[in-house]
């Protein structure tokens, strides 16, 4: 194994994204990318690359979604391959950009890990494995299973609302998840290559409609505890955009109980 002997963090990460000689562990023969989706998260940034287990990972994009601080300076210093967005096109969209680009590179397994440290990267590991095996096509990192959200600094209402919108879609999609909200998520080539993802929202209920999708097609789910942090500089929708992301979550488990029950048709769920 390829042993690095880096002198300050910036070279470390240099070399682990840059170096052609440093091996890469391959999980079960799976080229496993983690997609950065990013805006002002220079703060953030480089506390959450150290915790990346490089001797597992490939690659790493990071999608600047029209940042005014200094995130691409950020990235590109730490070597990271950077994709600059021209113009804002939002949470969803930019997620769009970071899958379409994963699997332009070869991507096996793609992580979609926010870069403002919210989520733990050391969770890595075991959410590549459970899909770069075969088990699921999708694994959420779940902030309810232990009770980390709350212990994390989850803001109530966000807690209670979390609760009510995850029955509310476990009865209308048919399935026992914990959470459906978590930004912290793994997916199979198979499964990002098959979905209509161009018919999702690029907002913020682009995380919701990637699920109902999911399901809809008969792709599998699974879950991990996940510990999450509520901090000053950790990105977070004021209450305004959490009352439409949640109408927008009530619209989609509808839509999708209407397509199943062939009572309605909607683009969201059609190839």
């Amino acid at each position: 194994m390829y042993v690095f002997p880096p002198k300050t963090l910036e070279n470390f990460f240099i070399i682990c994204l840059r170096d052609k000689k440093a091996m890469i562990i391959m999980i079960h023969k799976k080229k496993v990318i983690i997609v950065l989706p990013a805006y002002n998260a220079a703060l953030t940034l480089e506390k959450t690359c150290a915790e990346i287990p490089f001797d597992i990972v490939d690659d790493v994009i990071l999608v600047d979604d029209v940042s005014v601080d200094n995130t691409i300076k950020v990235a590109k210093k730490l070597g990271i391959h950077t994709i600059i967005h021209e113009k804002n096109l939002g949470y969803g969209g930019n997620q769009k950009t970071c899958y379409f680009e994963a699997l332009q590179r070869g991507a096996d397994v793609v992580i979609m890990l926010h870069p403002d440290y919210q989520y733990t990267p050391k969770l890595i590991g075991a959410m590549v494995s459970l899909v770069a095996i075969g088990q699921y096509h999708m694994v959420l990192g779940s902030r309810i299973i232990s009770g980390g959200a709350l212990k994390g600094g989850m803001p109530l209402y966000k807690y209670l609302s979390n609760r009510v919108l995850t029955l509310f879609e476990n009865i209308l999609l048919g399935q026992k998840n914990s959470e459906y909200h978590t930004g912290y998520r793994a997916f199979s080539k198979e499964l990002l290559s098959a979905l209509p993802l161009h018919r999702c929202s690029n907002d913020f209920v682009f995380d919701n409609e990637i699920i109902a999708q999911a399901i809809y097609f008969g792709y599998s789910i699974g879950e991990i505890s996940c510990p999450t942090k509520y901090f000053p500089e950790a990105s977070s929708i004021n209450f305004h955009r959490s009352v439409k992301y949640g109408f927008g979550v009530l619209t989609t488990a509808i839509k999708f109980r209407l397509q199943q029950w062939r009572i309605g048709k909607f683009m969201l769920f059609s190839k």
